[in-house]
């Protein structure tokens, strides 16, 4: 046996040699290297190696290689990269590339080397060279990480072998030491500094990989090709990362250029982390155990076992994963990884330095505006009136606030009029004017030019607002003050989560920035900033003993010194290249939001390799002498396994975190539309498509979504939470040295995952077609285009101009361009119920209802027409602003939820599932059964008792009730929404089009005296729907859009004259001027007119609102009072036509006066056409209009009922037409009608105490059935919405599910809805909830299959432990049973069609299925599993050997649950061939010699077979027919 002196002499020698290679390899390298630059190809022209161009004294030179390569042919840029170690040359496929070659490598040969120019700064340390990164596009490290990963692949199979043979190996003293040395910080840093961190680990890893292989330890060998993997896909994210920023800075002159600073050493070593101070520590004690344990009168076998223990492996195994990962994370969201290795420093980071020009944009924004009286008139003192209070003054006070805020933004508009414009840290504020206006300092001065006093107390709150930073102004006009105004920075719309963020961190700095930044941020006052202060800073905090990040966009020494250099994206020309990474702010968020992360886990696997070494020591001392480093190797593997996984799900957590929306900050409300304009770079006429994809590349909107591919779902699914109990099992079954069991284990959890994988990605390629058909387009303008182009919403950009009209979902946030009779619908967002004026006006309101210039995303146009320019998109819209405002108070969902359910039942089983393992382990011990096997058959029935399958029945059963519905017209959004149609109690519809055929036709026409059909008119009625058609929009009735103008126009063409003729005007042509359109908030539609020499206003509306407007009656030739008595004959007339179920219309008009203008607009102006100037009009008549009910509605709706679906009828029509259909649908109940006007007398509280005691809701606005849906919510009830118009989208967005009919959905229905039917039927609409009732049974069904069956499991093999002395089935029969009954049997039930009756399918959901009904099945298959397996076990014992017994219960056991699922599952064929499957691997198990040895089967004769069969087949025949029994005797007894 060697001593220690006799081994650690040869480890020595070794390692000085090791030491030697670095030294030696700078010269070999020099050497070899050949001496013409090498050459990528890039977009846009090409990328060519230098040594020394661009390296810090190199400027000069690389100014003057740029020039010399422009002037050659072909040429059109030149930048040199330090940082890349390259130029750029931007260049035409016919320039002469070698050429530009020879002049670059002339230059870079006689450019001075690095560090022989520049002034060093005083007491900053040893320079020190910093290699370039190299062209980040190059496929050497892909090339390198996949050899890796391959050589990887074939040494665990290489180990495998040996293992399997038994093998030799190298002794474990090798591998033992190489890891003791790996595991020295202090020397794997001096090798790191030698040889650089990525040569350096790449060494380490080829060497562990290199001895794993030659020891045959496949384990090992496994843990590093799984992180070999993880480094492989970090470096292909990488380079598709550098594929978008090539592709980038290919159209951006100057952004390559870039000339390095000098780099510094840092003045102390970086201090240790956690895994490096518990080194420091167990590396000492493991050599010391070592040599004292070797020495001594133990065997050297323990003492390497204890120097094995006690080498920490899992902490650097975790760091390297989870660095991988976040690489990978980073690299996706738009990042650009220059320096890698300073992402393996994350946890040893506990100071962050935050540049203030990263948190503020460098403009300014309004806060607070006071205005200020004329000289000599009222004083204007007092309370300060906040942005966005419009302070309303008269055309002599001056402008009002709208106009003041537009002046001072014009005023301090970056790339604005020249002169005064504060600036960041500026002294005090020179004068800007413009146009007459002017901003000056305000000194605190009493009196201002113009002789205009101000208040003390305006002067005090100015002096307030100087002190808390801000910049005090004085508003002039023509010379004289208006207003004294406070402006603050504008903060980036990440800010306030950025320092969030970095306060998780021990400390965080700010530095820089205008003063009092730091207040409204909660931070430190801010230390100065420029001339190398914030690197002198960075070097006192490191001298200090300080990890620092550094954030910042342009602090170039500062990233330069940092630890961690985070520099920050805020141009897209602006690379900041001294970074280790440079990002957008979104991924700096997470790459802040990493840090403490980073400390966490390494500390959690630091505390696991404590314990493992613990565990290994007591092993190693404890086990027999010859397994002693075996077992500690195996302890020691696991902890680095241990440390791997939780490196790899921290970082999956991390990434899978919701990334923060970032607020948009800038009041383009207030701006005029110039500088709006401006500020964005665009014009009336749009941007062109060339612009707008390089502003969708740099915002990173291009990318396309990487497929998620199998592997990626089946991952997914393995992410659950009993992957880490089975684990657990599997691994302490390989380590008890039952591996195949483990396996086993393994293939029955991946199974079940890769059949919800298989099912999910079906589902989302359903979700494609959905979102494919719900995509909102838009109309986008483009320069030299005549009109505007169609392009999906989602592709829009800051700057690109659209065109909106009534009905349009608007795609984003835009502000007003232009505005025609604008109204949009805002009840979405803000609540508000009236629709809201838009006008191009800049507006200073600082509520969102209030701005009038503005358009949000998720709102809709209701009125008009409007050009619009985008100024946010996707998560930094408004919209989704306040939805992440409102996220953290939103409660989790309703108990009822399957997925809460399977948790609930997961709780209790879990435990069982242990107790059961424990109650056997106990009993074993009892009866002095081995520990090792006692152990082994414990936790194989905890592993088998444990169902596998239970995360996956719900997803499995979703995704397949999708899947099938996405073929029968039906689109669902995501597969939660099943669940939510299974549980919907309350379906709300509205009645066109889905209760009613949606064929409006007009039936009836009366003015009153009589009525007659369309085709029987006398003149008067012909009058009454001539004029009506006049209020119809233009052109034929088959291309009118709404169902009411078609059915007008359509009665109208039946005339036999032009409308205006048959309306007895003075000439056939009818001249529109302007209009009101209809809108369900006003309910009625306007038209200003002409015809001839006179003009009109004709009206077509609800009776109730027209006829309050009206003062007179057309009766005859003329026309009379309109009083109380006729108002009521009209009345009793509409009442009449509405029983008959027609939708009723009046009709009415106002005849302008002869001398009103014959201007146009002078006569749109007299007669404003508008909500409140519609009175005085001269009604003309009613129209009836008939909508039949469909002829299967009464039958679907009589369904719905009957399952406990309330229906609830919303609907615009009169009281009566809405009383007229539900009789129809159903005659047995007489409706229960609220209307509008009623439903507005009710608070919140009484309308929540009527609601279960109303069927129909007549006369509601969208603003009302918002109302309706929410007090349906509050009372508890799962609420379903029908709709398809504009104004059913904010019903159709807050319902539990939100149907869109699909036809004619509105894009603004569509895009809000949970499902789209795209035939418009209610009996699709009952299928659809058919579908999420049956995936109730369906889940109950294999529940019923996993928990039931488990339990039979348990039952019987803990009695016949009991009461035989051993169990009946061993631990490879439990996970057979498992493998064959739980895999794909209950997979397939779940995810199977409905089988039943769609009645009896209706009566099920949350409480019918997973209530009583489940506990139940669970206990009838229980018991049925149970006696079957002992019946057959105690029948084949009497008649032949307990082996016999055992399989003839083992296959008795197998055969009843896959009978009883056969009975569940009715005749599915899939069901069933499942089944099948599972009998004939049964029978080979059984018969097959080698398998029947292997699960410790005997095979069977005919009478065991027939034990077995008759036994499960009786525990299912048996109950079936007691059951049927007893229900014949319930029957016979009633």
């Amino acid at each position: 046996m060697p001593s220690g002196p006799a081994l650690f002499g040869p480890v020595r020698t070794a390692s000085a040699w090791l030491m030697g290679v670095p030294a030696a390899l700078p010269v070999v390298g020099s050497r070899l290297r050949s001496r013409a630059p090498r050459l990528w190809r890039t977009p846009g022209g090409v990328q060519i190696e230098v040594l020394r161009l661009g390296r810090p004294g190199t400027a000069g030179a690389a100014r003057e290689v740029e020039t010399a390569l422009k002037g050659i042919p072909g040429v059109s840029r030149a930048e040199v990269n330090g940082t890349l170690g390259c130029v750029y040359v931007g260049c035409r496929p016919e320039a002469d590339l070698e050429r530009v070659v020879a002049v670059v490598s002339a230059a870079d040969r006689v450019a001075p080397e690095a560090g022989t120019h520049g002034e060093d700064e005083p007491g900053a340390g040893a320079r020190r060279v910093r290699r370039p990164v190299g062209f980040p596009g190059a496929a050497g490290q892909a090339v390198e990480a996949a050899v890796h990963l391959g050589a990887g692949l074939v040494a665990v199979g290489v180990a495998s072998v040996g293992s399997a043979l038994r093998l030799r190996g190298l002794p474990p003293v090798v591998i033992s030491a190489v890891q003791l040395a790996e595991a020295t910080p202090r020397l794997r840093e001096g090798i790191a500094g030698r040889l650089g961190e990525r040569a350096a680990e790449r060494a380490w890893a080829a060497t562990n990989l290199m001895l794993t292989t030659l020891t045959y330890r496949p384990v090992g060998a496994a843990v590093t090709t799984v992180l070999a993997g993880a480094r492989y896909t970090e470096v292909r994210a990488r380079r598709r990362a550098w594929g978008n920023w090539s592709r980038r800075l290919a159209v951006l002159e100057g952004a390559y250029r870039h000339v390095t600073v000098p780099a510094r050493e840092r003045p102390v070593p970086l201090p240790p982390g956690a895994s490096e101070r518990y080194a420091n520590v167990a590396v000492p004690v493991s050599l010391a155990a070592y040599g004292l344990t070797g020495v001594g009168t133990l065997s050297h076998d323990r003492a390497l076992a204890l120097l094995t223990a006690g080498t920490p492996r899992g902490p650097r195994f975790g760091r390297e994963s989870f660095a991988c990962s976040v690489a990978r994370a980073v690299s996706d969201g738009g990042a650009l990884v220059l320096r890698p290795e300073a992402v393996r420093r994350l946890d040893r980071i506990d100071t962050v330095v935050l540049d203030a020009r990263v948190l503020a944009t460098g403009g300014w924004t309004v806060e607070s505006l006071v205005r200020l009286a004329p000289s000599g008139g009222r004083p204007g003192g007092g309370e300060p009136e906040p942005t966005g209070g419009h302070h309303p003054y008269d055309a002599e006070a001056g402008p009002d606030d709208d106009e003041i805020h537009a002046r001072i933004l014009e005023l301090i508009e970056p790339g604005g009029p020249p002169g005064w414009r504060p600036r960041h840290g500026a002294g005090p504020a020179g004068p800007a004017q413009r146009a007459g206006w002017a901003l000056r300092p305000y000194t605190g001065a009493d009196t201002v030019p113009g002789g205009v006093v101000v208040p003390e107390e305006t002067a005090a709150q100015a002096a307030r607002w100087a002190e808390e930073g801000a910049q005090v102004l004085l508003v002039l006009r023509n010379g004289t003050p208006l207003a004294v105004a406070g402006l603050i920075p504008q903060l980036h719309g990440l800010a306030h989560y950025l320092v969030s963020a970095a306060r998780e961190c021990d400390r965080v700095l700010l530095v820089g920035g205008p003063p009092g930044l730091h207040r409204r941020l909660g931070l430190p006052e801010a230390a100065p900033t420029g001339h190398r202060r914030t690197a002198a800073l960075v070097r006192s905090l490191q001298a200090q003993g300080h990890g620092v990040a550094v954030v910042s966009a342009r602090t170039r020494r500062a990233l330069m010194c940092a630890d961690l250099g985070i520099g920050v994206l805020t141009t897209p020309r602006h690379v900041p290249w001294e970074a280790h990474v440079a990002a957008p702010p979104e991924v700096v968020h997470l790459l802040l939001t990493a840090l403490p992360e980073a400390r966490r886990v390494i500390g959690l696997c630091t505390r696991i390799e404590g314990a493992g070494a613990l565990v290994g020591s007591a092993l190693a001392l404890l086990a027999p002498r010859p397994g002693a480093w075996a077992r500690a190797r195996l302890v020691t593997d696991a902890t680095t396994v241990a440390g791997l996984v939780a490196g790899f799900w921290a970082a999956r957590q991390l990434s899978g975190r919701p990334a923060p929306v970032a607020i948009e900050r800038t009041p383009w409300h207030a701006m005029t539309v110039r500088q709006v304009m401006a500020r964005l770079g665009t014009s009336s006429r749009g941007l062109d498509e060339a612009e707008a994809a390089r502003r969708r590349q740099f915002e990173g909107r291009d990318r396309p979504d990487r497929a998620v591919t199998l592997i990626g779902r089946f991952a997914e699914e393995m992410a659950n939470p009993l992957t880490p109990v089975l684990a657990i099992g599997g691994g302490i079954s390989a380590a008890l040295g039952s591996v195949l069991d483990a396996v086993l284990i393994g293939g029955v959890l991946g199974v079940d995952a890769l059949v919800g994988g298989v099912q999910r990605q079906k589902a989302d390629q359903a979700a494609g077609r959905l979102v494919e058909a719900t995509s909102v387009r838009v109309r986008v303008r483009r320069p030299g285009r005549a009109e505007a182009v169609e392009a999906a919403a989602e592709h829009l950009v800051r700057g690109d101009v659209i065109e909106l009209r009534a009905g349009d979902a608007v795609p984003a946030d835009c502000r007003v361009v232009r505005a025609q009779g604008v109204e949009a619908d805002e009840s979405s967002l803000t609540g508000e119920s009236v629709p809201v004026a838009k006008a191009a006006a800049p507006s200073a309101a600082r509520a969102v209802a209030d701005r009038t210039s503005m358009l949000y995303q998720g709102t809709t146009v209701a009125a008009g027409q409007a050009l619009a320019v985008v100024v946010a998109t996707g998560t930094a819209t408004e919209a989704c602003g306040a939805a992440e405002a409102a996220a953290a108070p939103l409660e989790g969902p309703p108990d009822s939820g399957v997925e809460r359910r399977l948790k609930a039942l997961g709780r209790w089983f879990l435990p069982l599932s242990v107790a059961a393992g424990v109650a056997l382990f106990a009993v074993d011990l009892l009866r002095r059964r081995p520990l090792g096997a006692a152990l082994g058959s414990a936790i194989s029935l905890c592993v088998a008792a444990v169902p596998e399958g239970l995360p996956f029945v719900a997803t499995v059963a979703e995704l397949g009730a999708a899947r099938r519905l996405s073929t029968r017209n039906t689109l669902v959004r995501g597969a939660s929404t099943i669940e939510a149609l299974g549980r919907t109690d309350v379906l709300c519809f509205d009645k066109t089009g889905t209760l009613t055929e949606g064929r409006i036709s007009l039936q009836q026409v009366s003015d009153g005296l009589e009525r007659r059909p369309p085709d029987r008119l006398t003149p008067a009625l012909r009058l009454v729907l001539a004029t009506a058609a006049l209020a119809v929009p233009p052109g034929a009735a088959a291309t009118l859009a709404h169902p009411t103008d078609r059915a007008i126009a359509a009665g109208a063409e039946s005339l036999g004259a032009p409308p205006a003729r048959a309306a007895g005007l003075p000439s056939a042509m009818w001249d529109r001027i302007t209009e009101l359109p209809f809108e369900p908030g006003r309910g009625f539609h306007a038209v200003l007119g002409r015809s001839g020499d006179r003009a009109r206003i004709v009206v077509k509306g609800a009776p109730e609102v027209v006829l309050a407007r009206c003062d007179r009656i057309r009766r005859g030739a003329g026309s009379e009072p309109f009083h109380d008595g006729r108002k009521e004959e009209i009345e009793a007339e509409v009442d009449r036509l509405a029983r008959q179920g027609l939708r009723v219309l009046a009709v009415a008009e106002q005849v302008l006066s002869p001398d009103a203008p014959q201007d146009d607009t002078a006569l749109a102006g007299l007669a404003d056409v508008s909500d409140g100037n519609r009175d005085g009009m001269c009604l003309l008549g009613l129209l009836g209009l008939a909508d039949p009910v469909r002829a299967a509605a009464a039958e679907s709706v009589n369904r719905l009922a009957a399952a406990g679906v309330r229906i609830v009828m919303v609907t615009g029509d009169h009281p009566s037409t809405a009383a007229a259909i539900a009789r129809e649908l159903r005659p047995e109940e007489e409706p229960r009608l609220m209307t509008g006007t009623e439903l507005d007398s009710l608070d919140d509280a009484a309308l929540v105490r009527t609601l279960p005691h109303i069927t129909v809701f007549a006369r509601v606005t969208p603003a009302h059935k918002v109302r309706i849906v929410t007090a349906l919510r509050s009372a508890g009830r799962i609420v379903a919405v029908t709709g398809d118009g504009a104004n059913d989208a904010p019903a159709i967005r807050i319902a539990d599910v939100g149907i869109a009919l699909g036809t004619r959905a509105t894009p603004a229905a569509r895009s809000a809805a949970d499902v789209v039917v795209t035939d418009d039927r209610i009996e699709t609409i009952v299928d659809a909830i058919v579908e999420g009732r049956a995936m109730w049974a369906s889940v109950r069904k294999a529940l019923g299959i996993l928990l039931g069956g488990n339990l039979g499991e348990i039952a019987f093999t803990l009695a016949t432990s009991l009461l035989t002395g051993r169990s009946a089935l061993n631990a490879r029969q439990l996970l057979l049973v498992n493998l064959l009954t739980d895999m794909l049997p209950a997979m397939t039930i779940a995810a199977r069609p409905p089988a039943d009756h769609a009645g009896k399918l209706l009566a099920e959901g949350p409480e019918a299925s997973l209530g009583t009904a489940l506990t139940r099945h669970i206990r009838l298959r229980a018991a049925a599993t149970t006696a079957a397996a002992a019946v057959a076990w105690v029948v084949a014992r009497a008649t032949g050997t307990r082996g016999r017994a055992d399989t003839v219960a083992l296959v008795a056991l197998v055969t009843s649950q896959l009978l009883q699922t056969l009975q569940d599952a009715g005749r599915d064929p899939v069901v069933a061939a499942a089944v099948a499957g599972s009998l004939v691997a049964l029978g080979m198990v059984v018969t097959v010699p080698g398998l029947s040895h292997f699960f410790g089967s005997r095979p069977l004769g005919p009478a065991g077979w027939t034990i077995a069969l008759t036994s499960a087949a009786g525990s299912v025949v048996l109950p079936a027919v007691v059951t049927g029994v007893t229900r014949r005797l319930g029957r016979d007894g009633e």
